[in-house]
């Protein structure tokens, strides 16, 4: 992801603060003419999941189904972190729940693993 955005302008579309005073956005990388949704890029690429909340995540305008679809796309194909077997694998939610945590990583509606 570092060669992905290095070197290009970037932008962040902020929709609000949430509880824990985290910055809730969309990210957005200019690829020549062409501005790309960074999650949208974690996803497709297996590097990231869709962020589970227990309530409340904050998705921008018409994007969560986008972003479900790019990680089932994703796991499909296998990539990035979803090569392994699942018993390899946990969600950021299922981590919470085990270990009783409260604040996480931010809530952009996508969760860097």
């Amino acid at each position: 992801m570092t060669s992905y955005v290095l070197g290009r302008r970037v932008r962040a579309h902020v929709y609000k603060l949430d509880q824990y005073s985290r910055v809730v956005a969309t990210v957005y990388v200019w690829r020549g003419l062409i501005r790309r949704d960074v999650g949208l890029q974690m996803l497709r690429a297996g590097l990231a999941t869709v962020y589970e909340a227990k309530s409340g995540a904050e998705f921008g305008e018409g994007l969560e189904q986008k972003y479900r679809n790019a990680e089932w796309w994703a796991k499909t194909k296998k990539k990035g972190m979803w090569a392994g077997k699942k018993k390899d694998f946990e969600s950021p939610r299922e981590y919470k729940n085990r270990y009783g945590v409260g604040a996480g990583a931010a809530d952009t509606g996508v969760s860097r693993k």
